[in-house]
């Protein structure tokens, strides 16, 4: 006879580096990165306007979120980082026609975007991409889904310039 009574499995509540969510908290960054990731597509396509629902999308997105699923332990880390990629997702937002503009915030926003996956793990395979030239040559991060380079900040002028950085999986 067996005298052992099987236990209920103990929740996970760390972080998944490749699930970017915990196991029990529902606590996802999923939403954002696609967002973001419109967003970028929005900008490589040369599209102010689907940039600018994309960064409203994204402001939206960041205030849906229920603080009470994000970890405690992070939780002023993830309120510093989405406070900036609100801020500059509503002027990406604002700006439709302003391309340039939006591609000034895409900047900030791409590396406060690196900063949430550094922090909760990457939903999905991503890239951290590298223009050298961009900013008068101080050059700016970009995060992509497909390895291939796909500039936001110069579009059809100059779409293959830039180089892989990183990889999150």
């Amino acid at each position: 006879m067996n005298d052992t009574v099987p236990l209920p499995a103990t929740p996970d509540t760390s972080i998944g580096k490749n699930a970017g969510e915990t196991a029990t908290g529902g606590f996802s960054i999923a939403p954002i990165v696609a967002d973001y990731l419109s967003l970028k597509n929005a900008l490589v396509s040369d599209d102010a306007n689907a940039a600018a629902d994309a960064g409203k999308k994204l402001f939206a997105t960041l205030n849906k979120v229920d603080m009470k699923t994000v970890p405690a332990d992070n939780h002023k880390k993830y309120m510093d980082i989405t406070d900036d990629i609100k801020e500059n997702a509503e002027h990406i937002g604002d700006n439709a026609g302003k391309i340039d503009h939006q591609r000034e915030h895409l900047a900030s926003l791409s590396e406060d975007i690196s900063d949430l996956i550094t922090l909760f793990g990457s939903p999905q395979a991503l890239y951290q991409d590298h223009c050298p030239m961009f900013n008068d040559g101080k050059g700016a991060i970009w995060l992509s889904e497909s390895k291939a380079i796909k500039n936001p900040y110069y579009g059809s002028k100059m779409i293959t310039c830039g180089m892989v950085e990183k990889t999150f999986n």
